[in-house]
C-alpha cells in the first residue's frame, strides 16, 4: 500500500506571534519524531510549495485571497479590509507568512486529493491540514484557508461522486458545514464537544441536509468518544460506500489539552482513527486543532505510527526522540510540571 506525508519547511519556522495558541511547533516535530523513529522512508515524504491564489479560489474569494496576500505583503491592512475579512482580528493575527502558511497547508491537501485520485497513494497525511472553520470570505477560529473544503472540492472536479468527510476535532467543524452540506456528493460526520466554540453543529443538526452532528458533554472520555465512532459513524459512513474519505483528526480533546474540556487519552484517539482505517478506503487524514505540542506532537506521530503498521501503543521514545519532545517549548502553566511521560514514550498513561 502506498501512502504519502506531506509536510513542508514552511512551518519550522513560521509563528503567529506572542501569547497565541498556535504559537507552538506541531507540524516539525511529527516529522523529526517520525524519522527518527524509523517509520518514515525518504520516498514517502513529499515536500509541497504554497498553493497559487488561482487555485485557492477553488473555495475563498478573490478579494479575499488578495487581502491575504497584502497582509503578508505589508504586515497591515485598512480597518475596511480587516473588518470585512477579520484578517488581523478575533485571534487571526497578521503574521510574517500569513498567506504562505496556510497556503501550504492548502497545498498540501489539494495535491493529496490529486493523489488519491490518481490511485498513486492510497493514504494522505496531512497534519499541517484540518483548518476547518475557514469561510470563503473570512477568516475564522485560527483558520485563514480552509483546506478540507478545498480537499472535497478537488475531489468533486476530479469525477470523485461520494466524498465521507469525518471531523473528531474538539470544536464544529462550522467552516465546511456552512458551504458543503448541501452537495450532493458529500456527506459530513463531526463529534465535537457542546456548546464549545463555534456553538454550531448541535447534535442531530444536519446542516443543509447532509451533515450528521453528534456531540460530547465537557469530561468525556475515550469510552464517550469510542462509542460515537463504533455505534454511528463508522456504520453510518459504511452504508454511504464512500469513494474517498477524509478524516480531520483534531487532537485538542486530548485530556492535556487547553482548548477544550474533553479528557481523551491519545491511546482512545488513535483506537477512532485505527476504526476510519479500517473501512479500507482511499483516505486523507489532516491535523486540525492541537494546542499542547507535547500531546500533539505524539499523537500526530501516533497517527503515522499506525499508517505504516507501527504500534504507537507501547512505542518510548529514544535517545533522539526525547531530545525532539524536550526542545519543544511552551509557555504554559501546564508545563511547569511536565509530565514525564510527555517525552519519553509516545503513548499517554491511563487508568
Amino acid at each position: 500500500m502506498m501512502v504519502r506525508f506531506l509536510g513542508s519547511d514552511i512551518f519550522r519556522g513560521s509563528v503567529y506571534g506572542q501569547g497565541h495558541p498556535l504559537n507552538i511547533a506541531r507540524v516539525w516535530p511529527v516529522i523529526d519524531i517520525c524519522r527518527a523513529l524509523g517509520w518514515l522512508e525518504a520516498d514517502e515524504y513529499q515536500q509541497v510549495a504554497p498553493a497559487t491564489p488561482e487555485e485557492l479560489q477553488l473555495f475563498h474569494t478573490f478579494d479575499y485571497v488578495a487581502a491575504l496576500l497584502e497582509a503578508e505583503k505589508y504586515q497591515q491592512l485598512s480597518d475596511e479590509k480587516m473588518q470585512r475579512h477579520r484578517i488581523g482580528l478575533d485571534n487571526n493575527p497578521i503574521f510574517a507568512q500569513v498567506y504562505s502558511r496556510p497556503a501550504t497547508a492548502a497545498a498540501a491537501s489539494m495535491q493529496g486529493a490529486k493523489t488519491l485520485l490518481s490511485g498513486e497513494a492510497q493514504i494522505i497525511f496531512n497534519p499541517s491540514g484540518g483548518t476547518h472553520h475557514g469561510m470563503p470570505d473570512r477568516a475564522n477560529g485560527f483558520c485563514f484557508v480552509n483546506d478540507p473544503a478545498l480537499a472535497i472540492l478537488s475531489l468533486l472536479e476530479g469525477g470523485a461522486e461520494r466524498i465521507a468527510y469525518i471531523d473528531i476535532d474538539a470544536h464544529h467543524a462550522d467552516g465546511v458545514e456552512a458551504h458543503l452540506s448541501g452537495l450532493p456528493q458529500v456527506r459530513l460526520w463531526s463529534v465535537h464537544e457542546e456548546n464549545r466554540w463555534p456553538r454550531t453543529g448541535k447534535a442531530g443538526d444536519v446542516g443543509d441536509g447532509n451533515a450528521r452532528n453528534y456531540t460530547l458533554a465537557r469530561g468525556a472520555d475515550d469510552t464517550a468518544l469510542l462509542e460515537i465512532i463504533n455505534q454511528h459513524i463508522v456504520p453510518e459512513v459504511a452504508d454511504f460506500v464512500p469513494e474517498f474519505i477524509i478524516l480531520q483528526a483534531g487532537c485538542d480533546g486530548l485530556a492535556d489539552d487547553p482548548q477544550s474540556g474533553l479528557c481523551y487519552s491519545n491511546q482512545g484517539y488513535w483506537q477512532a482513527v485505527e476504526q476510519i482505517l479500517a473501512l479500507k478506503c482511499p483516505l486523507m487524514i489532516l491535523g486540525g486543532g492541537g494546542y499542547n505540542p507535547y500531546t500533539t506532537a505524539r499523537a500526530w506521530a501516533g497517527i503515522w505510527g499506525l499508517i505504516k503498521g507501527e504500534n504507537p501503543y507501547q512505542t518510548r521514545a529514544n535517545v533522539d526522540v526525547q531530545h525532539i519532545l524536550s526542545s519543544l517549548e511552551w509557555r504554559h502553566r501546564r508545563a511547569q510540571n511536565r509530565p514525564a511521560h510527555w517525552t519519553e514514550q509516545l503513548f499517554d498513561e491511563t487508568g
